[in-house]
């Protein structure tokens, strides 16, 4: 706002000095707000915009000192945030493009601040006794001798930054800010030593003179010493960043708390060197694909390109994140770095980077390269055991399996001279690529010829027990039992369970069908050993889920547990998020997740809804790539549009989740062919049949399976229906029955519209198939028979035939006995009989199914109670009556009750009223007013309740 004021200023009067001051500092303090918030481009744009504004200050007032100080703040500050342009290069032209470009960026920077070092000068002369130009002199000076990269000839000597600071030590001896400066620009360890303590003897409360002092003390291997500096600069201010760095280093702190402090560290300060440190911890700490890492990492790139640790990382970053393309890229600059800035780096720094060079080409695809680069290395005898496994691989990768072997045996020879460690990475590695060239047996034989103090590692005893889960022979079994006596961490031996339970799942199962139960028994008992362990929750759930049993889901969202953000999802496995989101979509179609829009009926207890979503959106939030929690977030948003009924907010929300789940190339396409099933849906709830149309139509054109692709065309019909487009109606049926599918719940809605637009072209053609479908032994198959039923009870009322309903619903209530929903129709159906006088004993029916119904219902199911306190009026037993319709009036939230439950409530009270006292006339004729008054307020085109209000008031 008060840059706009200052430009405004200087239309108005374009020659104002005050103007152009003001607006150069507003653009300068804007520029370093953006730079703290790692916008380094947009930043350095505002200060290139500040320099100018600056420049003509100068030329209206050159004998300014306050103007020529401005002006090399912002030059210097420019020169400290201008970031590195990183572009695309073809191999050919990689290496000149990008020396030339790093060599431009660093020129840039040396220029500007040059700059700044002759305009604080300029102001120093005319100022000279302002103290603060001295130093900031001084700090130009160094920055430019650490842009020239110059080498101090004479160590022992006066440098010219440490000259400047004693200039304003001379002015102001008393300042502790200027002691601190000139220990920070000082060269020598005692002399930056005596300044810092100086500084802390006139402000014992100075941070930054404490966060050096760490600093100092830390190079010079004083631990202790370190610790308690960095403490009291962290309690002095906690905003400052060196003291989180330097607490990050500590070797002392877990893996967790350091890169927590180093995190704070960069969040507080954007640094280079800070933001490489973040990333070597993401490492140790388990956090390779956090959104912070990464983007520290990038940052880090742009600030430092000339350093080969920026780029390395940023590759290892990237590979981490299945990025194969951009990590190859990265390890090629940091190669290119090593050799055009780094100096005279070690070997081994060449080799690791080139050594990560081939494994990313060999994930990318591209074995032929990854085998030249190691070829190379050899040549040099550069090629350790890492970049053995990577040759090993690369030529297994093209088909050269005798070579592949061979590096094999070269790397198993090498074991005995290595650590343990390395060793048994190399050993595992041996017996994957043996398994894959050579099979299970050669690989099992391999294994049983080891010598057993070779396989005493946790590494191997997992690749033992994969192998043996896949040779049911169980060879290996006495191998297995001398591997596993390494396992000793919890991390380890939940592992291991989880093995098992993928062993059993293969032991006990059948040629098409996996052993689910045996693995679900045994991560139950392993769950009771280890019930914090998210790995085997996770395995159960999806486990369960994989079941497709009717109150598994329920069971899976209370066994899953979300994956804490940052950390890496083991490759292969469902993660957390996938299991919870897919449970509640389960969860769905069986019960209600909000009471004011529905009744639940499930008596099972599982995670609200809406928890669900929230924690897909933060999913979704932290990696917006992750294009299967975006589609698991439209299936659960649209789920809970259809039990609102599809309100506009929600419909408005899911068109957009659709919009960009459709434009993302990398979805599946039988997740593109969801999208366009619920895209279509959301057409048809809004009153959009031809969007509903167009969208089915562009569903049933993917390569899905049959059974799939008979809901594109079921979408259709219902569609057509919409439409009254009976034609189209019957050639959509006519396909669905044709493309057939295994989902019972497919065939329950063609159902529905067969019976409802009289489709029926063959006697029970769809009552056969539905049944087909269904498996013998399936514990849910009850369950789609009561509903199958309940639909053919509804279309036989559609035709009036009300006793063939009754029987349906019987039939359905037999076949799921807990279900109190089916009990209601079934009572309310055996009412509707009595009322047409087929026989009275469907009153004691309609009794019999509606006691059923308040019992098994987990709530007071509303229109229960007031149908059986009609079946008991009926059967003259009036004190039941009126105690059912006070179970009645509870079963209704306030808000929903009818207006009929009112009028009901006035007869109970009415028929209360004989054999009142006098003294209670006039309060029971008060409260039967009330009750007809709501009743017509709430539904006032009732001419019986202004009847009954008449006969009341007479």
């Amino acid at each position: 706002m008060g840059i706009e004021h200052f430009q405004h200023a200087l239309e108005i009067s374009p020659g104002n000095v005050a103007a152009y001051f003001g607006l150069a500092s507003g653009l300068l303090g804007l520029s370093k707000e953006c730079v703290n918030n790692g916008a380094f481009s947009w930043g350095a744009l505002l200060l290139e915009e500040a320099s100018d504004v600056a420049n003509a200050s100068t030329v209206l007032t050159g004998n300014a000192s306050c103007t020529w100080k401005l002006h090399g703040d912002i030059q210097l500050a420019y020169a400290k945030c201008v970031p590195w342009t990183n572009e695309q290069w073809t191999s050919d032209t990689i290496e000149m493009a990008y020396i030339t470009s790093v060599s431009s960026w660093k020129n840039k920077r040396l220029l500007a601040a040059i700059s700044a070092r002759r305009s604080y000068q300029r102001a120093l002369h005319l100022t000279p006794w302002e103290a603060t130009l001295y130093t900031d002199v001084a700090i130009s000076v160094d920055l430019i001798s650490s842009l020239e990269e110059k080498t101090n000839d004479e160590p022992d000597a006066w440098q010219l930054p440490e000259k400047m600071a004693l200039g304003g030590l001379l002015l102001e001896g008393n300042n502790s800010d200027f002691w601190v400066a000139l220990g920070c620009l000082s060269s020598n360890t005692a002399l930056k030593q005596h300044a810092l303590i100086r500084g802390l003897q006139l402000d014992v409360s100075l941070a930054v003179a404490w966060a050096y002092l760490g600093k100092i003390y830390r190079k010079i291997g004083e631990k202790n010493m370190t610790r308690q500096a960095f403490d009291h600069a962290r309690s002095i201010d906690p905003s400052l960043a060196l003291p989180w760095a330097g607490m990050s280093a500590d070797i002392s702190c877990a893996p967790e708390e350091s890169y927590e402090s180093c995190l704070r560290a960069v969040q507080i300060m954007p640094l280079a060197e800070f933001q490489i440190g973040l990333a070597k911890l993401a490492f140790d700490s388990g956090h390779l694909v956090s959104s912070q890492a990464f983007g520290a990492i990038r940052q880090a790139v742009l600030r430092a390109p000339h350093y080969p640790e920026s780029h390395n990382l940023s590759g290892l970053l990237s590979e981490a994140r299945s990025d194969y393309q951009s990590a190859i890229s990265a390890y090629r600059l940091a190669r290119l770095a090593i050799g055009s800035f780094a100096g005279t780096s070690p070997k081994s720094h060449f080799n690791d980077i080139s050594v990560n060079l081939a494994r990313a080409l060999c994930a990318a695809g591209n074995a032929l390269d990854a085998s030249r680069e190691c070829e190379d290395l050899k040549k040099e005898g550069l090629l350790d055991t890492r970049g053995l496994q990577v040759y090993a691989v690369s030529l297994w990768q093209l088909g050269k399996h005798d070579l592949a072997l061979s590096v094999a045996r070269t790397l198993a020879s090498s074991v005995s001279t290595i650590d343990q460690t390395t060793a048994a990475a190399s050993i595992s590695f041996i017996f994957k690529l043996m398994y894959w060239i050579s099979g299970q047996e050669s690989t099992t034989t391999s294994i049983l010829k080891m010598p057993r103090e070779l396989l005493k590692s946790s590494k191997i005893s997992f690749i033992v027990s994969v192998i043996d889960a896949l040779d049911h022979s169980n060879r290996l079994e006495s191998v297995i039992s001398t591997t596993r006596d390494c396992l000793t961490s919890q991390a380890e031996i939940t592992g291991m369970h989880f093995v098992i339970a993928l062993r059993k799942l293969l032991r006990h199962g059948s040629e098409h069908c996996l052993g689910i139960q045996s693995g679900v028994n045994h991560l139950r008992k392993a769950l009771h050993m280890y019930p914090n362990s998210g790995l085997i929750r996770n395995l159960l759930g999806y486990l369960l889920l994989t079941r497709k049993e009717h109150k598994d889901p329920h069971i899976a969202i209370r066994c899953s547990v979300m994956d804490l953000p940052g950390y890496p999802v083991i490759k292969g496995l469902k993660p957390a998020y996938e299991i919870l989101g897919a449970a509640t979509i389960s969860c769905y179609f069986s019960t209600t997740f909000n009471p004011a829009l529905s009744f639940p009926t499930c008596k099972d207890q599982f995670l609200h809804g809406a928890e669900v979503i929230q924690q897909l959106q933060r999913c979704l939030h932290q990696e917006p790539w992750n294009c299967n929690a975006r589609y698991l977030l439209l299936l659960n948003v649209q789920q809970k549009a259809r039990e609102a009924r599809f309100p506009r907010h929600l419909c408005v929300v899911l068109e957009r989740l659709v919009y960009v789940s459709l434009s993302n190339k990398e979805c599946s396409e039988y997740q593109r062919f969801h999208i366009l099933l619920c895209a279509s849906e959301i057409c048809l709830q809004c009153g959009d049949p031809a969007g509903c149309i167009k969208h089915a139509v562009e569903a049933s054109e993917l390569s899905v399976p049959d059974g799939n692709l008979f809901f594109a065309h079921l979408s259709l019909c219902r569609a057509y229906a919409a439409r009254d487009d009976v034609l189209k109606l019957q050639k959509e049926y006519r396909k669905c029955l044709q493309l057939k599918t295994d989902y019972p719940i497919g065939w329950i809605c063609l159902k529905y519209l067969e019976s409802r637009y009289k489709l029926q072209i063959d006697l029970n053609t769809i009552d056969m198939i539905f049944e087909g479908c269904l498996k013998e032994n399936d514990i849910s198959r009850n369950i789609w028979m009561s509903i199958f039923a309940l639909v053919c009870g509804q279309s036989s009322m559609w035709n009036m035939d009300f006793l063939q309903a009754e029987e349906a619903l019987s039939y359905a209530c037999s076949l799921a006995p807990a279900d109190s929903c089916l009990f209601l129709c079934h009572g309310a159906i055996c009412m509707e009989l009595v009322r047409k006088n087929r026989g009275l004993q469907f009153l004691s029916l309609a009794k019999r199914s509606l006691i059923k119904a308040q019992k098994t219902s987990p709530v007071p199911l509303p229109i229960v109670s007031a149908l059986l306190a009609q079946t008991e009026a009926s059967l003259g037993a009036k004190a039941k009556w009126g105690i059912n319709l006070s179970h009645e009036w509870f079963s209704w939230p306030p808000e929903k009750r009818p207006a009929e439950l009112y009028f009901q409530m006035y007869l109970r009270e009415k028929a209360q009223k004989v054999g009142f006292d006098s003294s209670s006339i006039q309060e029971s004729y008060d409260c039967s007013y009330k009750w007809i008054l709501r009743a017509i307020h709430l539904n006032p085109s009732s001419s019986r309740y202004w009847k009954v209000l008449q006969k009341v008031w007479e």
